[in-house]
């Protein structure tokens, strides 16, 4: 059955809101199934009599949600029906590292445009230019740990206004990317410190280091930032909480 939901101007909610509800409603109804194209602006902005930035916040929604991508040059077209799986990801960095009542803080000890190692390039599948941040996790005084961050700028342009010490860094993706978290793939590993890392963390070249590789995925499948944790392999463990949201 087609979807034939008009926008409510009495209704106390948003139009905008409403245009991407009645979006959403022809793609997952199949009146718009995935692949195709959508409307214009033009037709939509005609069809529903509303304004255009109306239908550009819409449709700005739903690409964050991952139901439409925008094509340059071509037009929005239909990802798929289904893309919010109702999972969040939550990461317990400071309780299970070091324990509870500890007073731990971070510092940044780097951050700005930065061309990163071909190893990250190829993680984020990107040729524009990485917003680069690189911070110290300080325990009861005593350096603990570092962390890597590589953010493509076309998905968090405004990442240089991000207060990178008070937000952890999963929750500032969540807060400013362009398109939401579907998925962090991750990866543990024992090493060795490197010269700058055990200089940093005052421990010996060479010494068991703990890196944590940790890649956040878009609704769309495609990469959007590259994290990687690195600290002392002979104190810490890593857990991760996953949380069933409705």
């Amino acid at each position: 059955m087609l979807t034939d939901k008009t926008v409510n101007r009495e209704s106390q909610q948003k139009l905008y809101v409403q245009m991407s509800s009645i979006i959403k409603d022809k793609i997952e109804q199949r009146e718009w199934p995935a692949g195709s194209q959508i409307p214009t602006e033009d037709d939509l902005c005609t069809t529903y009599n509303v304004s255009k930035a109306t239908v550009r916040m819409a449709i700005a929604e739903l690409v964050r949600n991952g139901y439409l991508r925008k094509q340059q040059g071509k037009g929005t077209f239909v990802s798929h029906a289904l893309p919010d799986l109702g999972i969040t990801m939550k990461t317990k960095l400071t309780e299970d590292m070091f324990g509870e009542g500890v007073v731990a803080r971070k510092e940044v000890l780097v951050k700005g445009v930065k061309v990163p190692p071909e190893d990250v390039r190829n993680y984020l599948r990107s040729e524009g230019d990485i917003y680069y941040i690189l911070c110290k996790r300080v325990v009861q005084g005593e350096p603990a740990y570092l962390e890597e961050s590589f953010v493509p700028l076309e998905v968090v342009p405004d990442i240089e206004e991000a207060d990178v010490c008070q937000t952890p860094f999963y929750e500032m993706m969540q807060q400013r990317a362009k398109k939401k978290i579907q998925k962090v793939v991750q990866m543990i590993e024992i090493t060795e410190m490197t010269g700058d890392a055990a200089a940093i963390l005052k421990t010996g070249k060479g010494a068991p280091m703990l890196l944590l590789h940790r890649l956040l995925v878009g609704t769309d499948g495609k990469p959007l930032a590259y994290t990687r944790l690195m600290g002392d392999g002979k104190k810490y463990k890593l857990q991760t909480e996953l949380i069933q949201i409705a």
